[in-house]
């Protein structure tokens, strides 16, 4: 499976910003999809997941409320709606697809370019 990002920019905290997933090559056993991101200085952290077939989702407390996380299985996308953006949210973003188990999002080793993301303060 290869993985594209895209949507990445520069803004300013409290606007919004929408990246885009695409998947493509073998994606018809694609389970569960999920974003990271990586700041400077620290390791990657998962954002939100999305079990491929439902609608069941996990966010980190850090974005809850302000993230969504969806996909279009008709289209291999998924897409990550960020609003009321804050400078801690500066990072590079990564498109992940992994295994949903037990209500957990374990990440498989295929991931993205990245697309970078910076909130100015």
């Amino acid at each position: 499976v290869h993985l594209v990002e895209s949507g990445g920019g520069l803004v300013q905290a409290g606007d919004s910003l929408r990246l885009a997933c695409a998947a493509s090559g073998s994606t018809y056993d694609i389970t569960a999809m999920g974003w990271y991101r990586q700041a400077p200085g620290k390791q990657r952290e998962l954002v939100a997941a999305i079990l491929s077939r439902s609608d069941r989702t996990i966010y980190a407390d850090s974005v809850k409320g302000r993230f969504t996380i969806s996909r279009d299985n008709a289209k291999n996308m998924m897409f990550l709606q960020m609003d009321s953006l804050k400078s801690a949210d500066t990072a590079v973003y990564y498109c992940n697809i992994g295994l949903w188990l037990s209500n957990t999002y374990l990440p498989y080793d295929t991931w993205g370019q990245g697309t970078q993301v910076t909130v100015s303060s």
